[in-house]
């Protein structure tokens, strides 16, 4: 999805450049002055594996960790690994193997600590599914759209903005609350009853419904309409149906997700209907702004 989302914004751009060049020649041809051309925009399509700029990425960054290696102190008890873009990989994924890797070593310190740092959601399912109580992400807090255009307004005046905030997840909190939300369910159809990690398993696999980096998001869910939630309750309350759990050590039980699938699509019209509702709402609200704004009475 994203290599698609990048190739298409490449072709957008390209003839978004050959429309505006096509009217500076009319412009150009009558006489008139011409605006100052825009700052070309970077193209996100050069951090592809393969291309110069990742192969001039890796040795620079190469040369980084040698200089800080030498050079700082409190880099020289640490030991730095890179998996440039000739490995392949998502880097996420690249980083869990090396994680599951050293599980299967002898002597494997099973209190060991691992802290990743990055923005992708994917994150938090990958270090869920290691199953290592001990594992904590590092990530920027995600602005609203309000404060996005606070922080655009603030730029665009001359401000410097400053070091974006940090927030730790910790992922054994993740997993006690999990632990909560779901324990209540009942789970006596199931031989063995309640097992927490056979459910984070679950937890992950329902997830990928409301889409990640490689699968799209079923219509019907998404996450700002709360579908996790509704997720969770329908895997609450069908448990006693289901008589096992959706996944087992990566296979999907496929007749049991039937159950649960169903019983989503059951909603869809509804969900479907308020979302319709809310959109529309959201349009006149910015329909009554923009009138506002210039002084205007909205009609209707």
């Amino acid at each position: 999805q994203q290599r698609s989302r990048r190739f298409k914004a490449a072709k957008e751009r390209d003839e978004k450049s050959a429309e505006a060049e096509r009217l500076r020649a009319e412009l150009r041809a009558a006489g008139r002055q011409l605006p100052d051309e825009e700052t070309p925009a970077f193209d996100s399509n050069v951090i592809t594996p393969g291309t110069a700029f990742m192969a001039r990425l890796a040795t620079w960054l190469q040369y980084y960790v040698q200089q800080r290696l030498h050079s700082q102190p409190a880099w020289r008890e640490i030991k730095v690994i890179i998996s440039d873009a000739s490995v392949p990989g998502e880097g996420e994924h690249k980083i869990m193997e090396h994680i599951r890797r050293q599980r299967r070593l002898p002597g494997y310190e099973p209190n060991t600590r691992h802290c990743i740092h990055g923005l992708d959601a994917d994150l938090i399912m990958l270090a869920l599914a290691t199953h290592e109580p001990h594992f904590s992400i590092l990530r920027e807090v995600v602005l609203d759209r309000k404060a996005q255009e606070k922080q655009k307004d603030a730029v665009a005046a001359g401000l410097v903005p400053g070091p974006p905030k940090l927030q730790l997840l910790q992922v054994w909190v993740l997993r006690e609350y999990l632990h909560k939300e779901f324990s209540s369910a009942d789970y006596s159809s199931i031989p063995g009853g309640y097992n927490l990690e056979r459910v984070i398993d679950d937890f992950v696999f329902l997830c990928f419904f409301v889409g990640n980096d490689f699968l799209p998001h079923i219509p019907a869910l998404e996450i700002k309409d709360g579908a996790i939630d509704m997720l969770i309750y329908a895997y609450k309350q069908l448990m006693p149906r289901l008589g096992g759990y959706l996944t087992d050590a990566g296979r999907v039980h496929l007749p049991r997700t039937e159950v649960l699938l169903r019983e989503v699509s059951a909603h869809e019209d509804e969900i479907f209907e308020r979302r319709r509702k809310r959109d529309e709402g959201r349009e006149r609200n910015d329909a009554a702004r923009k009138a506002a704004a210039s002084g205007q009475i909205p009609s209707g």
